[in-house]
């Protein structure tokens, strides 16, 4: 199927062929008729998946139909798209631009953590769609400078993080002030009960679809592991580094400490990297995140919330620095070096602590990820059963390997070609 069978107009076309695409996804196939027929829709799609094109064609055909109409004088706000993070907010942002750049439809987007003046001026000259972060969108309506009166399309995307984000106050603020005579769409990677009775609120009755699950994401991605000691998972990351000629590395670290303290790490290694955290301010997320795509930086340090806003279409390794205690976050992560139907690369260090996690990991993805035991900072005595190490180490045991043996031999350990032995986990 082509976009042109789905009856998108031309000027959406148009903008979709200069920008090479032809055939849509299989979300976009399955939401762009629906919500052209003007129903309600609840979503379940991760990142990655062209989602954001299955919500901004749709609006922006509307919105450009309705305008064909009538000329309705100064522009007045019809679609909301509300998300959690300002590098989200700007990515959709840039979508909405690009769809409709032969529209004539204006988009803006609002965010906290700069001053608000370009922000408020660009809407005093009138937008039809904006793109806004919970806490900036209810701070510029309470100051008068956004009236949701007029909204006719509400989009709320990455619902799961919003929860996560603890915007669930704001998210129930929000809709109170929407129209009850709206199209509403909701968009979330997963859909535990929380989530339901959210859209519930949103919704009337919506169509819903569901695509990419997770275990097809993780199938696409070749997964290795490593078992190493937390306080060797910097020296592992380093010699990994060391070994292996990169275009980009995307690493995830649980906490905004974690992120920073290895970018100083490899700093001192001799490797360029930074962080992209919800501590740092926005111009240093914006300049951070430019340089990573422009390959000025080729690793970026990141936490899971700030990772929201990333889109690189050939990323070549996800690193999982520390494994989330949600097994479905970790196939997010790995998903941003799987897009849009290429391949990618992920590898994942697991220290004694972490084994619970593996194993939820594994179960959801349905297999068992491959190990590298070769490696010369194996997490000796680790055992996997029963998620911690015994009373005694076994450090009497000759290393597997050293750099100075495998220099001395003129071994070439690259984690590309490294030997690979499975182990397989008990299951709960």
């Amino acid at each position: 199927m082509t976009f042109k069978e789905l009856e998108i107009i031309e000027p959406i076309l148009k903008a979709l062929s200069v920008e090479g695409y032809t055939t849509p996804t299989p979300i976009q196939e399955q939401s762009i008729p629906i919500l052209l027929q003007g129903k309600d829709l609840l979503g379940c799609a991760q990142t990655g998946t062209g989602k954001t094109a299955a919500f901004a064609i749709p609006i922006l055909q509307h919105l450009y139909l309705e305008k064909q109409k009538k000329d309705s004088g100064k522009r007045k706000i019809k679609a909301l798209v509300v998300t959690p993070t300002r590098e989200l907010a700007l990515q959709i942002a840039d979508s909405f631009t690009t769809y409709g750049k032969f529209t004539g439809i204006k988009n803006t987007v609002v965010f906290g953590g700069v001053k608000q003046l370009s922000q408020t001026q660009a809407l005093r000259r009138g937008v039809d769609v904006l793109i806004a972060t919970p806490g900036r969108l209810l701070d510029l309506i309470d100051q008068g400078f956004i009236s949701l009166k007029h909204i006719e399309y509400a989009v709320l995307d990455e619902a799961d993080h919003m929860l996560d984000m603890g915007f669930i106050h704001d998210i129930k603020k929000i809709i109170a002030k929407l129209p009850s005579n709206r199209q509403s769409l909701f968009f979330s990677a997963t859909m535990p009960q929380d989530i339901l009775n959210l859209s519930q609120k949103i919704l009337g009755k919506p169509e819903r679809v569901s695509v990419a699950p997770e275990q097809t994401t993780a199938e696409k991605v070749d997964q290795s592991l490593y078992f190493v000691g937390k306080k060797s998972k910097t020296k592992l990351l380093i010699h990994l580094l060391e070994w292996e000629s990169v275009d980009s590395v995307l690493v995830f670290s649980r906490t905004k400490h974690g992120s920073d303290r290895i970018v100083r790490l490899l700093s001192k290694a001799g490797i360029k990297a930074a962080a992209i955290h919800g501590n740092k301010s926005q111009n240093q997320r914006q300049r951070a995140l430019s340089d990573f795509k422009q390959g000025k930086v080729k690793i970026l340090i990141a936490t899971d919330i700030a990772a929201r806003g990333i889109d690189i279409d050939e990323l070549s390794y996800v690193f999982n620095y520390d494994l989330p205690s949600v097994p479905e976050t970790y196939v997010h992560r790995i998903g941003r070096t799987g897009r849009a139907g290429l391949s990618g690369k992920s590898i994942s260090f697991c220290d004694a602590e972490e084994t619970t996690y593996l194993r939820d990991i594994q179960k959801l993805i349905g297999k068992t990820i491959e190990v590298i035991e070769d490696h010369p900072f194996v997490e000796e005595g680790l055992d996997i059963n029963t998620k911690k190490r015994p009373a005694k180490a076994q450090n009497n045991k000759k290393k597997p390997w050293s750099k100075k043996s495998e220099h001395s031999s003129g071994k070439n350990h690259r984690f590309s070609n490294a030997k690979k032995k499975k182990r397989t986990f008990e299951k709960k």
